[in-house]
């Protein structure tokens, strides 16, 4: 029986697949995060969106099973390179929740990969998205220094 997004599945992305992530990516950033002053990996709920198909009254929560979007982002201040203005990053990782499954990318509007709710992710999938996800990051630090020098 495919499972449809409800509290549990929203739970389950939320207290295990999220964090299994979120290792994965603070590994891959060993070797950026010394570079800024300070640096804050989070999960995040995005409890704004409504169901475009619902016309519920209930409010948007974990709880009720009817979050839109839930993530991980990044912050990171204070990249001081040799000489030039300090600044500042952030980035997400989104995870849209759609109605039997969840779609997962950089932005709502991109994808890198869709799964069934409930679905384990193997240890290479975790690794995939983290490792595509980590380069991205590296590749927009690294356009923004040639921009400033």
């Amino acid at each position: 029986m495919q499972h449809t997004r409800d509290k549990e599945a929203i739970l389950h992305l939320y207290n295990k697949i999220l964090p299994q992530v979120a290792e994965r990516i603070f590994q891959n950033l060993t070797e950026v995060t010394p570079l800024f002053d300070d640096f804050n990996l989070e999960r995040v709920v995005d409890t704004w969106t409504k169901d475009k198909s619902g016309f519920s009254e209930k409010e948007i929560s974990i709880e009720n099973g009817n979050v839109q979007q839930v993530g991980l982002r990044l912050r990171l201040n204070g990249f001081q390179p040799a000489g030039a203005q300090t600044f500042d990053m952030s980035k997400e990782l989104m995870f849209k929740l759609e109605y039997s499954s969840y779609e997962v990318g950089p932005d709502k509007n991109t994808k890198w990969a869709e799964k069934a709710y409930l679905e384990p992710w193997s240890k290479q999938e975790t690794e995939e998205i983290a490792n595509r996800w980590t380069e991205d990051l590296i590749e927009e630090i690294t356009q923004k220094v040639q921009n400033l020098g």
